[in-house]
């Protein structure tokens, strides 16, 4: 079969819903081969793939907290200017370590950013991963910056692209976006998108390219190590704030704990690379760096989320009721879009208090409505088709391109 290149974005929010594609077509009889970094190498072997590691950090969404402006939202543009930096090494590297490798196509995790000079250089057809997909229309307009608001520090990426697109149209002989926006999501040939139509807001309005197959749910081989024992027969409720944003605001957590320390009621919260030992933690909560979240919904009553991508969708395909604290990137539209129909409450961060957050919580779990609204979007999920659906629309896009 075919030899399938790889190149991910190097982020659980990114990674996690390729992992289900990659186990599909290995069992199609693909060879892939995996550009990540070390993080993932287990999850990616265990899925079938040949790993292989970046040179450089391509982690663009490894917001660190001292990037934060005064207002406390995360801000994209240290791991930006250093991708962007690094960019003459990155791409370098990777055809250093692909050289005398041949192979037919490649699928790319939509921001990464350097598809538009190794695909033509490779002369090779594209497959998008696109594990985000609110807000995506405005990005995929070719002059994007129109209604967005200027971050600290864009114009000095601004200017700091456009020496580095010279340089790389200049060594490389390809043409590079004027829009350095454009850089963090590029459109394919194909472009899987992991939801439905009823789910993704303006979905009619993307062209025939765009394959929307449903959530990104699988077996992603996690880790297994959790006390499930201490949740037989209780309560649960699962809070987590994902992997990018988990360290927002440390009094999110303050405030978890005051809201949910005398529920009878078993709190499991993650919290990923998130210092909370300044901080009491109640007996009823089990905190955790990463918690299996697929498998651990199957004991779960509700949840709290922040409205990621993979989050959302696996909340939903499991049928759980939940409550949505948004809090940037594309949250807060996938929020608003689960509010529109019926299926979470959504809760602004700057103004929770214990009280709202309790009764939201109990809103969700008691009203049948949000179940069965959940359970509407969660059939649109199932009817979407999923990975065998994603490879289907792969291996028909092959033999368009006569690739075998």
């Amino acid at each position: 079969m075919s030899k399938v290149l790889f190149f991910g974005i190097p982020s659980h929010g990114h990674v996690n819903p390729t992992i289900g594609l990659v186990s599909e077509l290995v069992k199609q009889g693909e060879e892939i081969l995996y550009f990540s970094s070390e993080d993932f190498k287990d999850k990616i072997e265990a899925a079938g793939a040949e790993f292989i590691p970046y040179q450089e950090d391509m982690d663009i969404f490894n917001i660190k907290t001292d990037n934060r402006p005064k207002n406390g939202a995360a801000g994209p543009v240290r791991p930006l200017q250093r991708i962007i930096a690094s960019a003459d090494k990155i791409i370098a590297g990777i055809l250093s370590q692909i050289q005398g490798r041949k192979f037919d196509y490649i699928i790319h995790s939509a921001p990464f950013p350097f598809i538009k000079v190794i695909a033509p250089l490779l002369k090779l057809p594209t497959v998008s991963s696109h594990a985000v997909f609110a807000g995506l229309r405005q990005f995929l307009k070719e002059d994007n910056t129109n209604g967005y608001k200027p971050f600290p520090g864009m114009q000095e990426l601004m200017n700091s692209y456009a020496h580095v697109m010279q340089n790389i149209s200049d060594t490389y002989s390809v043409q590079m976006p004027t829009n350095f926006m454009q850089l963090i999501f590029n459109k394919g040939d194909i472009n899987l998108v992991y939801t439905s139509r009823y789910f993704a807001p303006d979905a009619d309005d993307f062209d025939s390219s765009f394959k929307f197959v449903g959530p990104p749910v699988s077996d992603r081989k996690e880790n297994m190590d959790f006390p499930f024992e201490q949740l037989d027969g209780k309560r649960v409720i699962y809070i987590s704030l994902g992997t990018v944003f988990s360290n927002y605001n440390e009094d999110l957590y303050r405030l978890f704990f005051k809201s949910f320390a005398d529920m009878d009621a078993v709190i499991v919260m993650a919290a990923y690379q998130v210092n909370l030992s300044q901080l009491d933690i109640p007996g009823n909560f089990i905190v955790r760096n990463y918690v299996p979240q697929s498998a651990l919904l199957k004991y779960t009553d509700a949840a709290i989320t922040h409205a990621g991508m993979n989050s959302i969708s696996d909340l939903i395909f499991s049928n759980t009721p939940f409550v949505a604290i948004p809090l940037g990137a594309d949250q807060p539209l996938l929020a608003k879009r689960a509010e529109e129909l019926g299926a979470t409450i959504s809760l602004d961060a700057q103004n929770l208090t214990p009280e709202l957050l309790k009764q939201s919580i109990e809103k969700v779990l008691n009203d049948p409505a949000y179940r069965e609204n959940i359970k509407k979007i969660s059939y649109s999920f199932r009817e979407a088709g999923g990975y065998p659906k994603a490879v289907e629309e792969i291996f028909r896009f092959k033999k368009e391109k006569g690739i075998i």
